[in-house]
C-alpha cells in the first residue's frame, strides 16, 4: 500500500474511532433514560418471585414505576423532537443535470476516478467555497424540491438521498477554467466516501438533530405551551452537544484530511495552482459585494450579473496588482460556467441569492426592487444614490433652520447649492458634529421604516415555499450582513462627497461610473477622480474647506450654481 492509500486509511480509521465515540454518547444518553425503567423490572420481577415483599417494598416498587414511566415518557418526547427537528439548509441555487449535462459528467468522472459515490446533485451558492451537504432530512428533500421544481407533491420520504449534494461557490464557474474547477472540486468530492461509511453517516445525523433541536429551542415566538417543552429539550440538546464537540470537530478533521490523501491522486500539480485562483477569486467577490453590489442594493436594484462582474472585478485586480500578473492569460482557456446551458440563468438566480443573504432583499422584484445590467449600473445606482444622500443632506439642512445660499442661475434662493453646505460646515467647528448626529438619525430613521424580511420557516414546514432562503430558518434577513454600523461622520463624508459629485455632474460636465473594485465613482474627461475624500475630511473634521474649493476649482465645479437632486 502507498504512503497516500495508508494515510487515507488512517484518516478513515481516526475519524470512524471519533464516529463510534458520538454514537457512545448517544448509547449512554439512551441508557441513562432506560436505567429507571430496568430498576422497575428488577423490583417487579423481585416481588413475582417472593423475594420482597411489604409494604415499603411495595411503595418503593410503585414509585420507581412510576419515575420509570416519566422518564420514559419524557426520554421519547426529546428523542421525537430531536428526530422532527429541522437541520438548516444552506440556501442554494440548485442545479438539476436537465441545465447542466457537461458539469454532472464531470462531477461523475471526477467520482469514478476518485472511486467514490457521485454527489447526489449540484447546487450554486454565492459564496467562495465548495462543500458536501447532506439532505437527507424530509425537509430537505422538500427544499431540494421546492427548489427544483416550484412545488412539492406528497410527502417526502426519509433519506431519500444516500450520497449527499455537492454545493459549488457560482464565483469559481465564472472564474475558474475548467481543470482548475475539477482539481478544486477532487478532494471535496471525495468526501463521499466516509459519507458513506454507516458509523460517520450516523455520527452526523445525531450531531445535526441535536444542533436542530438546539436552534428550535432558541428561534422567538413559540409561546408558553410550545416554548417550555422546547425549552427543556433545548436544555437537553445542549448538555449532549457540549459533550460532542470535541468528537465531531475532530471527525470532521479526520474525513477531510482523508479525502486530501485521496484527491491527491487526481490533478494534484494542478490543484496546487487552483488554489490560487481560488484566494483571489475570495478577494474579488469580496470587494465586488461590499464596494459594488452594496451601493445598488441600498438603491433598490439587485445586479443581475454578479458572477460575470466578478471576472472583470478580478481583471481589474489583476491588471492592479503585480502579484495577479499573468492570471488573466487563462482567461483563453474554457470557462467553467460553459458546463451550465444557460449559464445567465444561474448567474441571475445566484445574484438574486446574494441580495438575499447579504443585504436582505426580497424574493421577487417589485417596483422597489429591480434587476439592474452592468451598463446601467452608473446611472440606475450611482447618479441616484449621490442624488438621494445630496436630497438627504439638504433635507437635514433644512430641518436645523440652516438658510438657504443666494444663487446666480436661479431667481428661487430655496434651490440647493453645494455653497449651502461648505457654508454650514465652515461657520463653526460644532456645526459638523450637530449635522453628523442629525445625518445619523436620518439614516436610522429610514431604515427603521423599511420592512425587515424573514425567512418564511412556517411556509418551509408545510411545503408552500420555494425560496431557497426558507428552509434556512426564521432568522431575519440578511443573514450575513456585509456593512458594520457606521458614524455619523463617516455618513456625513458620504453625503457631502455625493453632494460634491452631482455639482460636478451638473455644473462641470462630469459623469458617474463604475469602477470594478472600488464602486461608484466620479470620472472628469473620461477619468477617475479618486482624490476627493480628503479634501472632504478636512471640512467635515476640521471645517477647513480651501483643500476642497481648490479641488472644486481644478475641477470646474460651481458651488453657486443649483443641483438637481431627483
Amino acid at each position: 500500500m502507498s504512503g497516500t492509500g495508508l494515510g487515507e486509511e488512517l484518516g478513515v480509521l481516526a475519524a470512524r474511532a471519533r464516529a463510534l465515540a458520538l454514537l457512545r454518547i448517544r448509547s449512554r444518553a439512551v441508557a441513562v433514560a432506560i436505567l429507571p425503567a430496568a430498576v422497575a423490572v428488577v423490583l417487579l420481577a423481585a416481588a413475582l418471585q417472593g423475594r420482597i415483599s411489604g409494604s415499603v417494598w411495595d411503595t418503593v416498587r410503585w414509585t420507581v414505576t412510576a419515575c420509570a414511566l416519566v422518564v420514559l415518557l419524557v426520554a421519547a418526547a426529546v428523542a421525537f423532537a430531536v428526530a422532527r427537528a429541522r437541520p438548516a439548509v444552506s440556501p442554494t441555487v440548485a442545479v438539476t443535470e436537465e441545465s447542466a449535462p457537461d458539469l454532472y459528467r464531470l462531477v461523475r468522472d471526477l467520482a469514478e476516478r476518485l472511486d467514490v459515490p457521485a454527489p447526489s446533485a449540484i447546487a450554486l451558492t454565492p459564496d467562495c467555497d465548495s462543500w458536501l451537504e447532506d439532505r437527507t432530512h424530509p425537509s430537505a428533500q422538500q427544499a431540494a424540491a421546492s427548489a427544483a421544481k416550484g412545488l412539492v407533491t406528497g410527502r417526502p420520504r426519509r433519506r431519500v438521498q444516500a450520497a449527499p449534494v455537492l454545493v459549488i461557490g457560482s464565483p469559481f464557474l465564472w472564474w475558474m477554467r475548467v481543470a482548475e474547477l475539477r482539481a478544486v472540486l477532487a478532494p471535496v468530492v471525495a468526501g463521499t466516501g466516509s459519507s458513506a461509511q454507516p458509523d460517520i453517516a450516523a455520527a452526523r445525523r445525531f450531531v445535526r438533530g441535536l444542533d436542530a433541536a438546539v436552534a428550535d429551542a432558541a428561534a422567538p415566538g413559540q409561546g408558553a405551551i410550545r416554548g417550555l417543552p422546547l425549552a427543556f429539550v433545548g436544555w437537553v440538546a445542549r448538555i449532549l452537544l457540549r459533550s460532542c464537540r470535541e468528537h465531531a470537530a475532530e471527525m470532521e478533521r479526520c474525513v477531510a484530511s482523508a479525502a486530501s490523501m485521496r484527491a491527491q491522486g487526481v490533478d494534484y500539480g494542478l490543484r496546487i495552482v487552483a488554489q490560487e485562483q481560488v484566494g483571489l477569486a475570495y478577494a474579488g467577490w469580496d470587494r465586488l459585494l461590499t464596494r459594488v453590489a452594496l451601493p445598488a442594493w441600498q438603491m433598490g436594484r439587485w445586479p443581475s450579473r454578479l458572477d460575470a462582474g466578478v471576472v472583470s472585478a478580478l481583471t481589474e485586480l489583476s491588471r492592479r496588482d503585480r502579484l495577479a500578473d499573468g492570471f488573466t492569460s487563462r482567461l483563453g482557456e474554457r470557462p467553467a460556467c460553459d458546463l451550465l446551458e444557460e449559464p445567465g440563468a444561474a448567474d441571475e438566480a445566484a445574484s438574486l441569492l446574494a441580495a438575499r443573504l447579504f443585504h436582505g432583499g426580497p424574493a421577487e422584484n417589485g417596483p422597489d426592487w429591480s434587476p439592474v445590467d452592468w451598463q446601467q449600473y452608473p446611472e440606475e445606482v450611482v447618479d441616484r444614490k449621490w442624488r438621494a444622500e445630496a436630497a438627504r443632506l439638504h433635507r437635514v439642512l433644512d430641518s436645523m433652520g440652516v438658510p438657504p445660499t443666494a444663487t446666480i442661475d436661479a431667481a428661487d434662493p430655496a434651490v440647493p447649492t453645494l455653497a449651502r453646505v461648505i457654508g454650514h460646515l465652515t461657520a463653526s467647528p460644532a456645526g459638523g458634529e450637530e449635522l453628523a448626529a442629525a445625518i445619523g438619525a436620518a439614516v436610522a430613521r429610514e431604515e427603521a421604516r423599511t420592512p425587515r424580511p424573514t425567512t418564511g420557516k412556517d411556509s418551509a414546514k408545510s411545503g408552500t415555499g420555494t425560496d431557497p432562503v426558507d428552509f434556512w430558518g426564521s432568522d431575519p434577513l440578511p443573514l450575513f450582513p456585509l456593512q458594520p454600523p457606521r458614524t455619523g461622520t463617516e455618513l456625513l463624508a458620504d453625503h457631502v462627497v455625493a453632494m460634491v459629485c452631482c455639482a460636478a455632474v451638473d455644473t462641470a460636465g462630469a459623469a458617474p461610473g463604475l469602477d470594478w473594485l472600488d464602486g461608484p465613482v466620479l470620472l472628469v474627461d473620461g477619468e477617475r477622480r479618486a482624490d476627493l475624500g480628503g479634501p472632504v475630511l478636512g471640512l467635515v473634521e476640521d471645517g477647513d474647506p480651501e483643500p476642497l474649493r481648490r479641488w472644486l476649482s481644478e475641477v470646474g465645479v460651481r458651488t453657486d450654481k443649483p443641483v438637481r437632486l431627483v
